[in-house]
């Protein structure tokens, strides 16, 4: 049900809405010259320095931030389009890219809760809880590889309540209000890891119907020429066993009428 919930909400009629919108400022972009490499960079830059204002505790530049960088990231394909450019090369940069930039937010995360002195928050801002945004990255990496992984075996993996587009609304809201920005990383975390067994389980069914290849079976190697020449002139030895056992029944014979 809720694989079913997160499907139609962002890979259905949400995903195509936004492309509605991406795409004529996609082509705009194009006519006047901008690369998609350029705006993928462009979106990294903006993480960095989103992950530095989360990182020194400046929540609401953050938002600002972190909504800078997730426009570039919904433009660099829709300028690849419009160009003509989508291809292995570009998706394979910014999946590179993407991978980059939420190490990033969630690396100035750490920063912010391991540079606490004193409990905040509720007495939840604690140094300790710089693993909470080492468990998402950790989490969220997951998702995307196993994605990844799968689509590269023939299976689809798409669909779960927290993918990297969830991820940034999830986190910007945190950022906005901030004094729940702790208690928005723990629902984040738990929703990652629900979409990281909801995916694990959807491939594991496709794979289940897979039937297993067998294993090669084993030939034994073809003789050469050279070697069948040198079996034909090598002496057999079974006639000269032959003859030795002839020659034993006749002296055997020969001992018993004397």
């Amino acid at each position: 049900m809720w694989a079913t919930l997160s499907s139609v909400m962002f890979d259905g009629s949400f995903r195509e809405n936004v492309d509605k919108v991406t795409g004529p400022i996609g082509e705009s972009l194009h006519r006047v010259g901008v690369s998609p490499d350029v705006i993928t960079v462009v979106g990294v830059s903006m993480a960095g320095a989103c992950a530095v204002a989360i990182a020194t505790g400046n929540f609401f530049t953050a938002a600002v931030l972190l909504a800078l960088t997730g426009l570039p990231d919904a433009l660099d394909g829709a300028v690849a389009k419009a160009s003509g450019r989508s291809g292995p090369r570009g998706a394979y940069f910014d999946s590179v890219s993407d991978r980059l930039s939420d190490g990033l937010l969630f690396g100035g995360a750490a920063w912010y809760f391991a540079g606490s002195p004193e409990p905040q928050f509720a007495g939840f801002d604690t140094p300790r809880m710089a693993l909470l945004p080492f468990a998402l990255y950790l989490a969220a990496s997951l998702v995307s590889y196993q994605r990844a992984k799968a689509e590269s075996l023939g299976f689809d993996a798409k669909g779960g309540l927290m993918e990297r587009a969830e991820r940034f609304i999830v986190l910007g809201f945190g950022l906005v209000f901030s004094p729940l920005f702790t208690a928005v990383l723990w629902f984040m975390l738990a929703l990652t890891l629900v979409t990281v067994a909801t995916r694990f389980v959807k491939v594991w069914k496709q794979a289940s119907k897979v039937s297993p290849v067998p294993p090669p079976r084993r030939s034994r190697p073809a003789r050469s020429a050279r070697s069948e020449r040198l079996r034909a002139r090598r002496p057999t030895h079974s006639d000269g066993a032959s003859d030795f056992r002839t020659r034993a029944l006749e002296r055997m014979a020969e001992f018993r009428h004397r």
